[in-house]
């Protein structure tokens, strides 16, 4: 039979205020074998605690519905005879979760001593016997007590020799409740020996990985005066060089999080090492945040963050700007200037020069590289042969048949890219019925990267010829994220609290902005603006007069149509 214990009080030292109000169910399990797929559950014994105290405890029998062989009754002291009348698995495992609660709005963390075996045992009995199985958040105290304390403190991590290291009242006796009071000491001590390296709750326990460095220990100094706002900090090194950018809704809880034991990224590690200041920025919107990051390391580079190594990484297909043009990539973070005719931007070098054969298969657009002027004398390339190129380098070609391909090419790169889809869509259907796949499959993606380049370009190109447009959108307070934007560039941004009217803070924000200055803008932060403004959640405030605005996915929507609450 089963029993629920009675209430008993312990203590813990330094225990972090969010450790200290999870609960936890402590477990552990005595069987008759060492598979759950041939042997049954035996006994089981629980203990739930939060903040140091002992909420319940339950203890039962099992009937394994098999023998219990003779070595397993010498090691625990069950026999055949205890469990004769003792309720089924079936049972005792559904009166264990109800005891713990996991299926509460406050799921409890299930903990055990070698968690995969008594986990195993329980998923096994709930799949052989059709019942939920829950999928707690679980913690190992083995794995702890591995990563926590060194060798020259316990020679091993079983649960007889951890108890007693940690002074537990009682000592593991192959008994399930015993077994489950010894974890309950040895996992109160682990999480005293964390909370003095910083980490005070769940996420920092689990995601432990050795103890922080008395140096970067040292360091949360440096956290304690940024602001709790969300925004955008700064690491900087000694001779006040940028480290390293990040964001977030907290800045001070983020950045005290680099100087605890929960960070254990390499990298990041040895930037904490590093830095001797931290400067926080605040921001109005979680957006704005995030294009303020863009522009502080495209514009700063610290040697911490991935992407200020190679910001102009960004590629473009164009057209160069000589007498007879041809196809071009150039890499830049910033969009081409509207002047220029330009698709993209590209994922990588690959799927640029897809497109770049795609335009060349399309049009007899010159590929060499030659700088072609009328003094030139050349000899035309075996493309001239094959008629895929009308040889500008010759005298006897007249330049107006060249301006013709020239023409058609920026009508592709603009948009009519009708022609390139029915040449490409022949040759595929060519390729398929010859049974040449490879071919086939070549032609598709070309056809695919030119036309995703167009699609791209155009969609940077309709909001960066914008002046001035302006856009909210509710937040997860209730309130609105208000943004004004001038040729695709963040131009300012404001929050309307919930109950607030937000037409006044749409005017204080527009008194700030100026409207008619347009500089250079990283494609990277365009794109952002692209999914926010189009991801079905945007409501246009006000646009420039004479100015529409179509997302891809949407209808075009006209000037003033006007936020309401």
């Amino acid at each position: 039979m089963s029993e629920f214990l009675g209430h008993t009080a312990l203590t813990i030292s330094d225990i972090g205020q969010q450790l200290a109000h999870t609960t936890f169910v402590i477990v552990d399990l005595e069987t008759a074998g060492g598979k759950p797929s041939e042997a049954g559950i035996t006994e089981i014994g629980a203990v739930k605690v939060r903040g140091g105290e002992v909420l319940g405890e339950f203890r039962t029998f099992c009937h394994p519905g098999v023998p219990i062989p003779a070595f397993i009754s010498v090691l625990t002291g069950i026999t055949n005879h205890h469990v004769a009348n003792a309720p089924n698995v079936a049972s005792a495992v559904i009166e264990f979760l109800a005891f713990a609660g996991f299926d509460t709005q406050d799921p409890p963390v299930l903990v055990a001593h070698n968690a995969p075996f008594d986990v195993g045992f329980l998923k096994s009995a709930c799949e052989k016997f059709e019942i939920h199985w829950p999928a707690p958040r679980v913690v190992d105290t083995v794995i702890l007590a591995r990563k926590i304390l060194r060798k020259d403190e316990v020679k091993d991590r079983k649960l007889a020799t951890l108890a007693r290291f940690f002074s537990a009242p009682v000592s593991p006796t192959h008994r399930a409740l015993d077994d489950a009071r010894a974890t309950v000491s040895v996992l109160h001590g682990l999480i005293e020996r964390v909370g003095n390296l910083g980490v005070h709750d769940l996420t920092g326990l689990q995601n432990f990985n050795g103890p922080a460095t008395e140096r970067r220990r040292r360091k949360r100094h440096l956290a304690t005066e940024l602001p709790e706002s969300p925004g955008v900090y700064i690491f900087y090194d000694g001779a006040d060089r940028p480290l390293y950018v990040g964001t977030s809704k907290n800045i001070r809880k983020r950045v005290m999080s680099y100087f605890t034991a929960a960070e254990s990224r390499p990298r990041m590690t040895s930037m904490v090492e590093l830095a001797q200041r931290v400067q926080g920025y605040v921001c109005e919107t979680r957006l704005e945040a995030t294009i303020r990051e863009l522009r502080i390391i495209n514009e700063l580079r610290p040697s911490y963050n991935a992407r200020s190594r190679n910001p102009e990484k960004t590629i473009w297909l164009t057209l160069t700007e000589e007498k007879f043009p041809r196809a071009s990539l150039i890499r830049q973070a910033t969009l081409p200037t509207f002047d220029r005719t330009f698709i993209g931007p590209f994922a990588n070098q690959s799927w640029a020069q897809l497109a770049i054969d795609a335009l060349h298969e399309t049009t007899k657009l010159r590929q060499c590289k030659d700088k072609i002027t009328s003094k030139s004398v050349m000899t035309p390339c075996a493309l001239f042969e094959m008629d895929r190129c009308i040889a500008p380098c010759i005298p006897e070609i007249e330049i107006s048949h060249y301006e013709e391909i020239v023409t058609t090419s920026k009508k592709i790169l603009a948009g009519d890219s009708s022609q390139v889809t029915t040449k490409f869509m022949g040759s595929i259907q060519k390729y398929v019925e010859l049974e040449k796949f490879e071919e086939a499959a070549l032609n598709r993606d070309r056809m695919h990267a030119l036309a995703g380049g167009v699609h791209s370009s155009s969609k940077l190109r309709s909001l960066c010829s914008i002046p001035f447009l302006l856009a909210a959108q509710l937040n997860e307070i209730g309130g609105w994220d208000i943004h004004a934007i001038t040729y695709g560039r963040l131009a300012g941004a404001i929050q309307a609290p919930p109950s607030q009217d937000p037409k006044t803070y749409v005017s204080q924000l527009k008194s700030t902005i100026a409207s008619d200055v347009q500089l250079p803008t990283l494609v990277s932060e365009t794109e952002l603006l692209l999914k926010w403004l189009g991801d079905g959640k945007t409501r246009l405030v006000e646009i420039s007069a004479g100015h529409t605005w179509q997302h891809p996915i949407t209808a075009p929507v006209k000037a003033q149509e006007l936020l309401t609450v």
